[in-house]
């Protein structure tokens, strides 16, 4: 004996967000934005911007090296978390790799904060 039926799932995700990544998904401005955001299936939000300021190109520098920077400190927090977890789990070569991610990342932040700050002496 058979049988068809329908198998509807909802999918659903969270993010947690120890750190601001300049992307809230429930917040109140108290002004609108004018653009949408797009954060995956089933998850967007829109605003109204009003009048547009238009940042200059070093502005808008300073501003992506303020989010890469916050948004690259919590990938190697993360990395060296899952790390040393790894290490208690007997994975010691994985942990090597995962630290040695860790490693590369404080690497790439003195990058962008080095950047940011020659940035900052043009503005």
């Amino acid at each position: 004996m058979t049988h068809d039926h329908d198998h509807n799932h909802d999918h659903t995700h969270s993010h947690d967000h120890d750190k601001d990544h300049g992307h809230g998904h429930d917040h109140d401005h108290g002004h609108d934005h004018g653009h949408s955001h797009d954060h995956g299936p089933g998850h967007s939000h829109s605003h109204d911007h009003g009048p547009v300021h238009e940042l200059t190109f070093e502005q808008k520098l300073e501003t992506l090296f303020a989010h890469w920077i916050d948004h690259n400190e919590s990938h190697k927090d993360t990395f060296f978390t899952w790390a040393g977890r790894a290490k208690e789990a007997g994975l010691e070569a994985v942990a090597a790799d995962i630290e040695q991610a860790g490693q590369l990342s404080e690497k790439v932040t003195l990058l962008l904060r080095d950047a940011l700050e020659k940035v900052k002496k043009i503005v």
